[in-house]
């Protein structure tokens, strides 16, 4: 029998990408997706890529609870998840929130992040980071998942191996990121308006941006202790995907080979993380679940660089929330996910 699944929050480009897979997926079925801006609208007159696919109307995600749902997707805005977490705490079904509202280790830590207050601390006490590639074992078994951030997805799979083998000083961790335009969401903006984005590029959130304790926090997860790092995130004048470079410098000797064959077996096993033999572009993974890795070491400088590739509103966003999904439902993680990427 097919699991059934309600997406909450159908105006945004997750949303949208979610509706993608989940419509096609063989063990799922979409039996509600929900907007208070336009319910009532057909689904697919937000995305008309859907028509006559998905025209199901939208509805007021207080209907939620009457449904006998078994997965509830939250493709809400920082701050409004929580809301409705707290909300459906005594409910059956298991929760992937997409915000980031429970991502960090407690309401304190978001909050000076976020610069929001937190209403539900027992949801930290409760949620696990989904990040199927460090946290496979937690997710299979938890009823909320915190979906992680596009640029904390990019940049954590690219250094993870690094840091869990104890090889680098985590002291001094830079990581420059850029992303496409679809990662400030759909909402216009000043920013985001075409003339400003088009023919331009430039960095932003620069020694503030919140994504930087999420990455901190995953990567001091895998050492048990503090890590620093120097993110900056760069805005691009494309559509979708993020490359992140990340730069470290090792405690001891390194080589190519040691670094190729450590980024090999880490990921051995994990199927959306490809090592690649040469450098990852954002048309290698776009419109696919993969993560594309590069490692190099430069010994001129002593450094190590790895660079990594991912399609945001995918592996960044909908895809990974798929997975962790298969996952909680006892399913393969690849289910409905294994897409070639959109090339050209």
């Amino acid at each position: 029998m097919r699991k059934k699944v309600a997406i909450v929050g159908a105006s945004g480009y997750t949303g949208s990408e979610l509706a993608r897979f989940l419509l096609h997926h063989p063990l799922v079925e979409i039996m509600m997706i929900t907007s208070e801006t336009h319910e009532g609208k057909p689904f697919s007159s937000l995305h008309p890529q859907f028509a006559g696919q998905l025209d199901m109307p939208l509805v007021s995600a207080q209907k939620v609870a009457d449904e006998d749902l078994d997965i509830v997707f939250l493709a809400l805005p920082h701050g409004v998840s929580m809301n409705f977490v707290k909300q459906w705490a005594d409910k059956s079904f298991k929760i992937v929130d997409l915000s980031g509202d429970f991502r960090l280790k407690n309401a304190e830590v978001y909050q000076e992040w976020y610069k929001k207050d937190h209403i539900y601390q027992e949801g930290f006490d409760s949620a696990v980071y989904g990040l199927p590639e460090l946290h496979r074992d937690e997710i299979v078994k938890s009823k909320l998942v915190a979906n992680p951030g596009c640029y904390p997805t990019t940049s954590t799979l690219g250094v993870a191996p690094l840091v869990a083998e104890d090889l680098i000083d985590v002291t001094s961790i830079i990581i420059d990121a850029k992303s496409g335009i679809t990662g400030a969401g759909i909402k216009p903006s000043l920013t985001t308006h075409f003339s400003n984005v088009n023919d331009n590029f430039k960095a932003y959130g620069v020694k503030s941006h919140r994504h930087t304790i999420e990455i901190e926090e995953q990567l001091g997860f895998l050492k048990q202790a503090d890590v620093r790092v120097q993110f900056t995130p760069h805005l691009l004048p494309v559509d979708r995907g993020i490359l992140a470079t990340s730069y470290s410098t090792p405690k001891n000797g390194m080589t190519q080979e040691k670094l190729d064959d450590l980024y090999k077996t880490f990921y051995h096993d994990k199927p959306f993380v490809r090592v690649r033999e040469d450098l990852p572009t954002l048309k290698d993974v776009r419109g696919s679940n993969y993560c594309d890795i590069h490692p190099v070491w430069d010994e001129r400088t002593n450094r190590i660089m790895v660079f990594s590739a991912i399609d945001n509103l995918v592996k960044g966003a909908a895809g990974q929330a798929i997975q962790n999904m298969n996952l909680m439902i006892g399913a393969d993680e690849t289910t409905g996910l294994l897409l070639n990427p959109l090339k050209p």
